[in-house]
């Protein structure tokens, strides 16, 4: 664990949340503090390349790989919009059509922007990863001890860097989420290099260089607030992976296996013994809820020929932080899955790729309520297709009840897979009918949807077919 509390010493932080300040329109603060205003400040604290005084720069550059992190906040704050006012203007030369107010002297319009005032004047910003260094820890708890203020100066804080939760933090926790109903600002690698040459330019032109004019330092998270009603688990994508050549489609069953195979084996390396939800022997009447291993086809689009561009690892709800960060250690370190008819290099996917979108996750979490199957799902028992059947297997894969399906032998969407039993039943296992189905609920569920009882190996796969954001 690593964290990072501040303390804001006068009980109110104000700051400028995207530059509409000065407009004299701002009615609401940013809160919680971005987590890119505090790396900014962390860089200020010592500069960087040369400038650095008390450090090397070498702790930004881990600082900066850092994931959003969870912020303990209050959320029950209060946002005071500040009067506009007059300030005496910083003129040389001779001031001309001066006022009484201030004699001889120019003024000129100051909008403060809304000042934050809170009821616990603390926040924590906490990362789950394994600590840094101590030569990193060191050089970050000497950035944090020259940070005089957040935000505006006017917002005095102690900052204290450690490697265990700070005493007193606030309980409420905003948390990053997809769909969330907040959005923060996080640093992102290559932070560093843009605010060095934003540094650079306001050393050549002054103050007309403004943070506006660098929109690439502004990198939103969604985060779900203390106030947000709590979300059902449904289970998480911990790993989302892009392959270095599309598969064939065809070969799902081969490539999941090794997929598998692949997470076991590094998780073995890795963390020691993998535990029985990732492999699934020993989970007894739990054996619906263990990990899924998924291939992403593209499927959906007039011209897709269902080629797999992408693997995805998904861990069951229940699952605590801590078996989910091994397990996404684990398939972020594959480099490579050999096997049956399978070797292609894998990589985890970059959060800026858009590229191929069948390996985007967008692709398959987008809400809809229609979704169809890219590969057939696997009847869970030997008898007609009807609604109560598709029911009890939407509430085997944690899915709501659906309203209406249709099924068929075939694909029912461009793309989908028209497999032969040799390339869906397992050697050695009894055989069991599949079908590829299209279901519809009464609201729009969120992905990734899979069904039946091929789900552990990424048969039954969805598609959303509603047409919005996620059918590009």
């Amino acid at each position: 664990m690593f964290t990072v509390s501040v303390e804001f010493l006068h009980g109110t932080f104000r700051a400028d949340p995207d530059g509409t300040a000065n407009t004299g329109q701002l009615r609401h603060g940013e809160w919680p503090p971005s987590a890119s205003r505090l790396f900014a400040a962390l860089v200020a604290a010592d500069g960087t390349r040369q400038r650095c005084r008390v450090t090397d720069g070498s702790e930004l550059e881990w600082f900066e790989r850092l994931p959003p992190p969870h912020i303990h906040a209050g959320p029950q704050v209060y946002h005071q919009p500040l009067l506009d006012r007059y300030v005496v203007k910083n003129a040389t030369g001779p001031a001309n059509r001066t006022h009484q107010e201030y004699v001889a002297r120019l003024s000129t319009l100051s909008r403060p922007g809304v000042r934050v005032a809170l009821r616990q004047p603390r926040v924590a910003y906490c990362w789950d990863v394994e600590p840094p260094s101590a030569t990193t820890l060191v050089a970050l708890k000497l950035r944090a001890a020259r940070v005089g203020y957040l935000g505006t100066s006017d917002s005095p804080v102690r900052i204290r860097v450690a490697t265990q939760m700070p005493p007193n933090c606030p309980e409420q926790i905003f948390v990053p989420e997809e769909g969330g109903d907040a959005v923060i600002s996080v640093a992102q690698p290559g932070d560093i290099k843009t605010l060095d040459r934003m540094y650079d330019q306001w050393c050549e032109r002054g103050a007309a260089v403004a943070r506006l004019q660098f929109p690439s330092l502004r990198h939103n998270v969604p985060y779900r607030s203390p106030d947000a009603p709590q979300p059902v688990d449904r289970g998480e994508v911990v790993a989302w992976l892009r392959l270095g050549t599309a598969v064939s489609g065809r070969r799902i069953s081969s490539l999941t296996r090794c997929f598998k195979e692949a997470v076991l084996s590094q998780h073995q390396r890795i963390h020691g013994d993998p535990p029985g939800i990732l492999h699934g022997h020993g989970c007894g009447s739990q054996g619906y809820e263990i990990t899924r291993y998924y291939a992403l086809p593209d499927v959906g689009y007039e011209h897709s020929r269902g080629r797999i561009y992408g693997l995805a690892l998904w861990m069951p709800p229940g699952s605590d932080g801590a078996p989910r960060r091994q397990a996404r250690d684990a398939a972020h370190s594959i480099r490579r899955l050999v096997g049956r008819g399978i070797d292609v290099a894998v990589a985890p996917r970059d959060d800026d790729e858009r590229r191929p979108f069948a390996a985007h996750p967008q692709r398959w979490t987008y809400p809809s309520r229609l979704w169809a199957t890219a590969f057939p799902a696997i009847h869970e028992r030997r008898r007609t297709l009807d609604l109560l059947e598709l029911t009890r297997w939407c509430q085997h894969a944690g899915l709501p009840e659906p309203v209406a399906f249709r099924s068929s032998r075939t694909p029912l969407v461009p793309g989908a897979l028209d497999l032969a039993p040799i390339e869906v039943n397992r050697p050695g296992r009894p055989g069991l009918p599949y079908s590829h189905v299209e279901l519809c609920f009464a609201e729009p569920v969120a992905g990734p949807v899979v069904i039946g009882a091929g789900r552990q190996r990424g048969f039954g796969l969805c598609v959303p077919r509603d047409r919005g954001e996620g059918d590009q």
